[in-house]
């Protein structure tokens, strides 16, 4: 496969057919990428890959993200083929700035094709969540028992939301207007994932200090009772969890069924 032409602006070629980025792309800056690249410290060097990477956070390439999969492609002989998002122009980038061989797309792991993005059926959605806690950009909004939304001008297109759905109401339809998914666009959905993970690490942190709070008090006025108040409390809240989904969900078959 040829390299990119000078005069091609396509980033990441996941839209229909003229869809051009507002970000040029030649051989000659794939070059001093390179360069950049051979002279760079190792975590620079992980940067300038994951530079290259789409930034979907799709994992089809068998990493978690796209920033562990550029630490791989750095640190390892971890074929450059894997991420279906970027196509073949992604893995030509990854090749100009690696120093390897171009190779075709590794297919197993997906197949390239223009920007989708999800959308949920609100008739059908049982406010669980799961769709909310899967996407790794923060891309769908929405609360417990109430209905979920998606974002679409922040939607990656990875996927990652189907599967949880407990009712199979989220669909993956064709971006419209059809565009090409950018470097600027690779951008905000980096920044977005690293917001969330920044976000969970806090509410994990919280929660951590919640449990501990809650365990001393617990502690001070009954040392005997902590730990099996503690283990009760636990398997009460699971259980109520449990019972929600399991009427929201019963609610949901319900309601096909007519």
């Amino acid at each position: 496969m040829s390299p990119p032409r000078a005069a091609d602006t396509t980033v990441f070629s996941r839209a229909g057919a003229g869809a051009k980025s507002s970000v040029p792309r030649s051989p000659s800056s794939f070059a001093s990428t390179r360069t950049r690249l051979d002279r760079a410290p190792a975590v620079n060097r992980i940067d300038l890959v994951d530079a290259q990477l789409p930034q979907t956070q799709c994992t089809k390439c068998g990493y978690d993200g796209c920033r562990p999969y550029a630490r791989a492609l750095v640190e390892g002989d971890v074929p450059i083929n894997r991420c279906p998002p970027g196509g073949d122009l992604g893995i030509a980038r990854l090749a100009a700035v690696l120093g390897r061989p171009i190779l075709p797309l590794d297919e197993t792991r997906g197949q390239h094709v223009p920007l989708h993005v999800a959308r949920i059926d609100e008739q059908h959605c049982i406010g669980c969540t799961l769709c909310i806690q899967a996407c790794p950009v923060d891309a769908i909004v929405g609360a417990n028992k109430a209905m979920h939304t998606v974002l679409t001008a922040l939607c990656t297109g990875c996927d990652l939301c189907v599967a949880p759905c407990p009712v199979d109401c989220i669909t993956m339809e064709p971006a419209l207007p059809a565009r090409a998914w950018t470097d600027d666009d690779a951008s905000a959905a980096r920044l977005r994932h690293q917001r969330r993970a920044t976000r969970l690490a806090r509410e994990s942190r919280e929660d951590q200090e919640r449990l501990r709070a809650r365990s001393a008090m617990r502690e001070q006025a009954s040392p005997a009772l902590s730990a099996a108040a503690t283990a009760a409390g636990t398997d009460e809240a699971a259980e109520r969890k449990r019972a929600i989904l399991e009427a929201a969900l019963a609610r949901a078959r319900s309601r096909r069924a007519h």
